[in-house]
Order: structure tokens, then C-alpha cells, then sequence
């Protein structure tokens, strides 16, 4: 006989994008989150902060009765979207 357990936890991923700043350190958004903006002094840390900011961002939806957004990655096994900017030159005719 299987007994059920309740859930405890809930595993959400999302996309951020980390922003380097000309100062240094890296500024933290989350485009699937309005409004959470981060900030981290090394890669490192900003990844970290951005989790944390997440979480919260997340609990206080939860706190408010407010839905919390599906995760927006259809699979953490696949590997993460590379994001570049590319500059070209135009002659101006």
C-alpha cells in the first residue's frame, strides 16, 4: 500500500540575466519576475544574491495569496542560453 506524503517544497527555475556594471560587480534581473533587480560584486556572488532574491520574491507572492509564476526553463538538464551582444559596422551610404 502506498502512502502519500504531503509536498513540502517546490523546485521553480528561472532565467536572469547578469549585467555587468562599468564600476564593477554585476546587476541581477529576472524578466519572468518584474521587478526583482540584484546586485553582486562577482559572478559568484551575484548568482547567490540572485537566488536569494528569488526565494523572497517567491515567498512574499506566496504570503499575498498571489499565484507564483511557472518556472520559465522547460529543463535544467539542457544546457543555458548563451546571451551576446554582436556590434557591426555600417557604411553610411
Amino acid at each position: 500500500m502506498k502512502r502519500s506524503e504531503p509536498i513540502t517544497a517546490a523546485e521553480y527555475s528561472y532565467t536572469v540575466l547578469f549585467q555587468p556594471e562599468p564600476e564593477g560587480g554585476f546587476t541581477v534581473t529576472c524578466p519572468s519576475l518584474p521587478g526583482l533587480v540584484s546586485y553582486g560584486a562577482t559572478l559568484d556572488e551575484a548568482r547567490t544574491m540572485a537566488a536569494d532574491a528569488i526565494a523572497g520574491y517567491l515567498e512574499v507572492l506566496q504570503d499575498d495569496g498571489d499565484p507564483i509564476p511557472a518556472s520559465d526553463t522547460e529543463n535544467d538538464d539542457e544546457p543555458a542560453p548563451i546571451i551576446e551582444h554582436v556590434r557591426v559596422k555600417l557604411a553610411i551610404a
